[in-house]
């Protein structure tokens, strides 16, 4: 597959990024390393809380998204990387068995005016679990190449 460039992405367009599904296993492992509470790490305990059961951390939410950002679009870009992230948000729990799918909407696209050879793309991404249901969202900014002058258009 070609690299898609800035120029490559409009306002609007939403791209698939792939799914995961999360096990008890996975859930307890990432809680263990980064984030030891014990409704990531004990299902015993988990169902003594508010939440009524294990569920992963956000953050390995956010690191699952990660991954297939990474695999379904930015290995296909010429991606020069990312100022940050706004309005990161956990929805709902994300619990064992889970199929958790991802999507990337494009918000606005803006060409740099200081540096021609690269774009600003604001783009919403959202987490969806196996029911449709948006578990985790997040808006972000991401610098992105444009296209050499001469080279063929199209991803």
């Amino acid at each position: 597959m070609d690299k898609r460039y800035f120029e490559d992405f409009q306002v609007g367009d939403t791209l698939a990024l792939g799914q995961y599904t999360i096990t008890k296993e996975r859930i307890v492992a990432f809680a263990r390393e980064f984030d030891p509470q014990l409704f990531h790490l004990d299902e015993e305990a988990a169902r003594k809380t508010i939440f009524g059961g294990l569920l992963a951390s956000g953050f390995h939410t956010a690191a699952i998204f990660m991954r297939l950002l990474n695999d379904g679009l930015l290995q296909y870009v010429v991606s020069l990387g990312s100022p940050g992230l706004d309005e990161l948000r956990w929805l709902r729990p994300v619990r064992p068995g889970d199929t958790l799918s991802a999507r990337l909407t494009v918000l606005e696209t803006v060409p740099s005016r200081s540096k021609p050879d690269r774009g600003v793309i604001r783009s919403l991404s959202e987490v969806l679990n196996q029911h449709g249901e948006v578990v985790m969202s997040l808006k972000a900014l991401s610098f992105m190449g444009r296209r050499p002058p001469g080279e063929r258009t199209g991803p």
